[in-house]
């Protein structure tokens, strides 16, 4: 483990972020981080509660709010969609967040509930039912879908036709557990109940799920002198009522508590955490004294009663019919530890048993194996999250020492240790945040071999597995990114689309467009793939226009057979290979093609970009031997310039209907028809590529016509993405980089980036709505967002009312549309 990035609060005078008690912090799955600090304001002596929330690739933009909580905040809750967060304090508010216009940067508080004065120990959404098991030791199969399994799993709630009631479960320190459902109207139900008949003080506790659909809750009131108490909890809704019943479950005594030499030496529970939110079978307790602290690992399993021998001579038991108890049976134990601080989990469902503490070798280091365990020392150390054993460690600036010494025979620095008080695991364990006593976040690279020697195609292997977990469950990759090296990105491509195109014809529809924008993310972080960046950037805004363009067009009579005007638009186009595009326009049904005049000129924008990036391709050509030039790839691309050779038939009937909608061209000569020009040389170079097996070299006339383009047509400069501004890029070089929050690091760029600057438009120049592609001046007045992937850039608020546009935006109202989050940019952005 290594430190990536440290992100600190500047210092002032009057107002500072301070650390709150307790700490808490939450990792979404599309890598965006909430954490909590109290402002200290020095002149009105009081603490505002605040939710910090940001992205692992911009963290100096924090979006931070005052969360309006009373009391100091105790429990953070990402849902399973990222794009939700709840807050619960020790007053018992539960506050819903949700992001304002669908961008990162900006939240507000929508729903809530209150269980009034009794603080929150535990809270977590209600399981929606959802749940895709990593079978890692399968990983060099074929098939996705050996890969990575759904998991027969029931929802905690349903509503009518099966569909998962979304809503939230929280736990009291007074041992009440209420639950809150969300309604599809808007409406919240609220129930609140006992966990048993005799309430208990309830200091620890948290909450897993079971594949019956019920709740298990797990509590302690904080002495292991106690026993560890769990319940049931099945939640349903009668005559629009929330009910909610509690069975109890077997409990259980910590062993460190029953060990004659360790009676009373670890008198508190400080850490109670089952090992996943739907593995209600294990749990993990660690007990700690002034100094010290044990971790040990318990799991529930079914075993057979004894039946005694009269009975069995009256009605012998055999086979199943002998009667089962549940028991919690102790999987692991560790020695004695230094005092344990904050304990970090794995959110990757790796499919274990209770006996798979021995794994292959050649997947027992993988990531997702471990659990994280933070120390008042400062140290971290990663654990096998059964057995126990250490896998890596990260010493903190104050706890450089032997790994092998005793705990007890360190000696003890005066004062108070640097420690993170919160920490938590990215969803793919290769990345880990802790916040630390003066309120500091690190990010930390946790190396897919856990720090053991493992030869390069072995840690290829893990990072290419879980960027397809990734790309099948849709969660954000950032943090695989942290591990790749410029040396690896060429390797990853290959391999990835290698197993894409392995994969079945309908799966391979529904990833299309998430492989390529992980290809494009990929190839950002080495100077010898840059160029394919803006190629892949092109081919994602290229099939969304091809959908939409296509969407709009329909059949002249209702009753027409199974293809939609799109699918027999692709079928001739791809079965007629005449140059003549009028030809080819012939054979399509002209009647379908019908749109309204005020439809087809709102389209102009995007119907110029397809004639501009044609005839920038076609210019090209003649300087294919050139891979650092944008467009390349496109070259050899047939199923990418039959996109574009689709979209000119459609433009060019469309521009029958209206002249204006049609892209325009700077000729040399008045009587040239430019359409029927690059459809001509585009056909030819279609025909040299359009099967990926055989691919043949364009002739010499073909380059001799491209290379005559620029007597003919004036060549348009095509506005490329920009290179994003995220701190991936700068970490390659695998150096500490220090950020204060708020405040946008003065890096230098690495040569990646500055081996691009050709191709974007540099600062105080015009700047674009990428998406649109409108003009919006050097500096816009219109209020901005981009994406947290790929730097796109389009205005927050829509200036189109017509309804084909509009259609065309909600493509990328909620993620851009390489699928990154939005944000919203300053006004003076440049």
């Amino acid at each position: 483990m290594d430190l990536a990035y440290v992100c600190e609060w500047e210092k002032k005078p009057k107002s500072n972020h301070c650390p709150s008690i307790p700490l808490v912090c939450a990792w979404s799955c599309r890598n965006l981080i909430a954490f909590t600090t109290d402002l200290r304001n020095e002149e009105e002596k009081d603490l505002t509660h605040m939710v910090h929330i940001i992205d692992t690739e911009h963290p100096w933009d924090v979006y931070s709010v005052n969360s309006g909580h009373t009391e100091v905040i105790t429990c953070l809750e990402w849902d399973q969609s990222g794009s939700r967060l709840l807050s619960a304090d020790a007053d018992g508010h539960i506050k819903c967040w949700s992001m304002t216009d669908h961008l990162a940067n900006s939240w507000e508080n929508t729903v809530g509930s209150v269980v009034e004065g009794d603080p929150v120990v535990a809270l977590s959404w209600l399981h929606n039912g959802v749940k895709l098991a990593l079978h890692v030791e399968k990983s060099g199969a074929s098939n996705f879908g050996e890969k990575f399994s759904r998991v027969k799993f029931s929802p905690s709630l349903t509503l009518f036709g099966g569909k998962p009631m979304e809503g939230w479960i929280a736990v009291t320190i007074s041992g009440l557990v209420t639950v809150s459902l969300l309604k599809p109207n808007g409406q919240v139900l609220t129930a609140t109940e006992s966990l048993c008949r005799l309430r208990c003080r309830v200091a620890l506790a948290d909450v897993a799920f079971t594949g019956g659909g019920n709740i298990v809750v797990a509590t302690s009131d904080g002495s292991s002198t106690s026993p560890v108490q769990f319940y049931k909890v099945c939640v349903s809704v009668v005559n629009e009522k929330c009910k909610i019943d509690t069975e109890i479950l077997p409990s259980l005594f910590m062993r460190c508590t029953t060990d004659p030499a360790r009676k009373d030496k670890y008198p508190a529970i400080t850490h109670l955490k089952f090992l996943a939110r739907d593995m209600s079978e294990q749990v993990l307790l660690c007990a700690s004294n002034q100094n010290n602290s044990i971790v040990e690992c318990w799991s529930l399993r079914k075993e057979g009663l004894p039946v005694n021998n009269i009975f069995q001579q009256i009605s012998p038991v055999v086979g199943d019919k002998q009667p089962m108890i549940l028991k919690w049976r102790i999987l692991s134990a560790t020695n004695d530890l230094d005092r344990v601080s904050a304990v970090a989990l794995p959110k990757l469902p790796i499919s274990l048993t209770n006996t798979d503490l021995k794994v292959a070798n050649d997947t027992k280091f993988f990531p997702g194996l471990g659990l994280a365990l933070a120390f008042h020392d400062g140290s971290v150390h990663i654990v096998h999250r059964l057995s126990l054993q250490m896998m890596a460690v990260f010493y903190g600036s104050s706890s450089q020492r032997p790994v092998d010494e005793p705990a007890l025979k360190r000696p003890r620095t005066a004062g108070p240790l640097v420690h993170f008080k919160a920490m938590q695991l990215s969803w793919t364990s290769l990345a880990l945040c802790g916040v630390d006593s003066h309120g500091k976040l690190s990010m930390l690279r946790i190396s897919p071999s856990m720090g053991h020697v493992l030869d390069m195609n072995m840690s290829l292997r893990h990072l290419l597995f879980l960027l397809e977990y990734c790309m099948v469950t849709g969660y954000d990759w950032w943090d695989i990114l942290l591990h790749v090296q410029p040396s690896m990105v060429q390797n990853l491509v290959e391999k990835l689309h290698e197993e894409y195109m392995r994969q079945n014809a309908a799966l391979q529809q529904v990833l299309s467009t998430r492989i390529v924008a992980m290809k494009a993310s990929l190839c950002k972080l080495s100077s010898s793939t840059i160029a394919r960046v803006c190629d892949y950037h092109a081919k994602l805004f290229l099939i969304a226009i091809s959908c939409t363009l296509k969407s709009l067009l329909r059949p002249h009579f209702l009753n027409t057979p199974d293809k939609s005007p799109g699918d027999r638009l692709t079928e001739i186009c791809s079965k007629i290979t005449d140059v003549d595009i009028d030809k080819v326009m012939i054979n399509l049904k002209t009647e379908e093609f019908v749109l309204e005049m005020t439809t087809l000129q709102s389209l102009q924008q995007l119907i110029q970009w397809v004639g501009d990036f044609v005839l920038y391709l076609l210019a090209s050509l003649p300087n294919q031997g050139s891979p650092v030039r944008p467009g390349h790839s496109f070259l050899r691309d047939g199923a990418s310039l039959g996109m574009f050779r689709e979209l000119m038939v459609v433009i060019r009937i469309w521009g029958l209907l209206k002249p204006s909608c049609l892209p325009v061209y700077t000729a040399t000569s008045d009587t040239q028809d430019s359409m029927s020009l690059l459809f001509r040389l585009l056909t030819k170079l279609w025909l040299c590529c359009r099967e990926e097996n055989h691919i043949t070299e364009p002739d010499d006339a073909l380059i001799d016509e491209c290379c005559l383009l620029p007597s003919q047509l004036l060549i348009p400069n095509i506005d490329w993405l920009p290179i994003n501004d995220g701190i991936i890029s700068k970490l390659q070089n695998k150096q500490l980089v220090r950020l204060q929050f708020g405040k946008a690091p003065g890096l230098v760029g690495h040569t990646v980036s500055s081996q691009f600057d050709a191709f974007v438009r540099a600062p105080g120049q015009p700047k674009i709505d990428h998406l649109r592609r409108l003009h919006l001046g050097a500096y816009p007045t219109e209020e901005c967002k981009s994406c947290t992937r790929c730097g796109c850039v389009t205005m927050l608020k829509s200036p189109n009312k017509v309804t084909a546009v509009k259609q065309w935006e909600q493509r990328w109202i909620k993620n851009c549309l390489c699928g990154g989050l939005w944000r919203k940019m300053p006004l003076s952005y440049s």
